[in-house]
């Protein structure tokens, strides 16, 4: 992963995002010595945005899973038929 610091972000956001673009790897930003943001290249993002969404709605049915909060296949298929009306 490649290391920027917020003044070189600055001056050279030209240079850093024709970078990111052929490189695809992501760019830590520093300020003061510490870490503060990162900057992806949009089509990375919105990939991980689409995988979280995943990930969120498994962990979503696996409480209700666990909670109890199923219903049978019967059931399910009766509700679409009238859902679909």
């Amino acid at each position: 992963m490649k290391v920027e610091l917020v003044t070189s972000l600055k001056r050279q956001a030209t240079r850093i995002l024709a970078d990111l673009h052929e490189s695809k790897e992501p760019v830590l930003i520093t300020e003061h010595g510490q870490p503060s943001a990162y900057l992806v290249d949009v089509q990375d993002y919105e990939f991980m945005q689409r995988r979280l969404a995943l990930l969120e709605g498994l962990s979503k049915g696996e409480r209700a899973i666990l909670e109890g909060r199923t219903t049978s296949h019967e059931k399910a298929k009766e509700r679409m038929r009238k859902w679909l009306k």
